[in-house]
């Protein structure tokens, strides 16, 4: 199934609640719609799935236009924030439900396998009510995936799950994604889950589209300091900066060797990922003294907020250090790793070389 939404726009009274945009998500894969709450990802939505109809353009599925066709009459699976399950039916009639619709044989076989696959095999005779958040939305999921819908659609899922949870589903709905056929959208407001879903992104900001690919490209190429912020997790580093005959000298700090475009203009920032800060020298580096503001131990990792001549950065170190607050500390970063960005926010160069070239 292709879905194709033609300059659509959505204004609700004087508000603008999305700008216009066009969207081809690929078919029969997993499409993550990632910004901050009020990006416009619910909105984005429910104009996909026919519950609401945009005030401009055209939504159409294979294309034939669907823009009025209310959400009953198309095949849609949707999922929710909320455990939306049907409270009076046991878990294994909530799954076969929408195999019972379409008048379907072996569905006690077909309910078995999908619990399977979603580990709630042994609660099949309890009611939703009964059961834990974490396993309400796992049925909420099998029944989605027992409609074998073309477009399936999830609408930040795992948020009101606790981390391990979250972090038990995400693995589970890579594989379950894969092995379907469906086209699936999922929202999320979380850079790493995007990442760990993989297929592509679509990049949405106060209700702007600001850039759609392949997961891996948008993150490693954000056509804009927009996207940046929005794919970035902790924040990218941004730091005042200026062309020079070297290539960029930092405001307050070191001069970097980047080759830069000849129109670059004059006042530029640079973006460095936390990842890519290090407390040990390489060849090339270029030093970043400072003093620790804050250091804080997550999972395996370290983020160490330093204070320097440029302003504070923060660092992600593999691994559990220890820092004393208000020690001298020096970061290291190599200009290779190094994102630019122009006056207009417009990324000019990235670390792999793809700069503003990437689509």
């Amino acid at each position: 199934m292709q879905l194709a939404l033609d300059g659509i726009s959505k204004k609700v009274g004087a508000e603008d609640w999305l700008y216009e945009m066009s969207l081809a998500p690929r078919s029969r894969a997993v499409t993550v719609l990632l910004g901050a709450t009020q990006a416009g990802k619910t909105s984005l939505m429910r104009i996909m799935a026919g519950l609401d109809a945009p005030s401009r353009g055209r939504v159409q599925v294979d294309g034939r236009d669907v823009t009025g066709m209310p959400v009953r009459e198309r095949n849609v699976a949707m999922v929710y924030q909320q455990f939306i399950n049907y409270p009076s039916l046991k878990v294994a009639d909530n799954i076969a439900s929408p195999m019972k619709l379409r008048g379907e044989s072996n569905i006690e076989q077909r309910v078995r396998e999908l619990a399977q696959r979603l580990h709630i095999e042994s609660v099949l005779d309890r009611l939703p009510a009964e059961l834990s958040g974490g396993q309400q939305q796992r049925v909420a999921l099998a029944r989605a995936l027992a409609k074998q819908a073309p477009l399936m659609l999830l609408d930040e899922p795992l948020v009101n799950l606790d981390y391990k949870l979250r972090e038990e589903l995400r693995d589970e709905l890579s594989l379950l994604f894969a092995a379907g056929d469906s086209t699936v959208i999922y929202a999320t407001t979380e850079p790493g889950e995007a990442l760990l879903l993989g297929g592509y992104t679509a990049v949405l900001d106060a209700g702007e589209l600001l850039q759609y690919g392949p997961t891996a490209q948008v993150f490693h190429a954000p056509r804009s300091l927009r996207v940046a912020r929005a794919f970035s997790d902790p924040p990218m580093n941004l730091i005042s900066a200026e062309a020079a005959s070297l290539g960029v000298k930092l405001l307050s700090g070191p001069a970097l060797s980047i080759p830069l475009p000849a129109a670059a203009s004059k006042s530029l920032t640079i973006g460095v990922r936390a990842g890519s800060l290090r407390v040990e020298r390489h060849d090339g580096d270029v030093a970043l003294p400072g003093t620790v503001e804050l250091a804080e131990i997550s999972g395996s990792d370290t983020f160490v907020h330093v204070e320097t001549a440029v302003g504070e950065v923060v660092a992600q170190l593999t691994g559990v250090h220890y820092f004393a607050l208000g020690a001298s500390i020096t970061l290291y970063l190599h200009p290779e790793q190094v994102y630019v960005f122009d006056s207009a926010g417009a990324l000019l160069v990235a670390p792999d070389g793809s700069g503003a070239k990437t689509s």
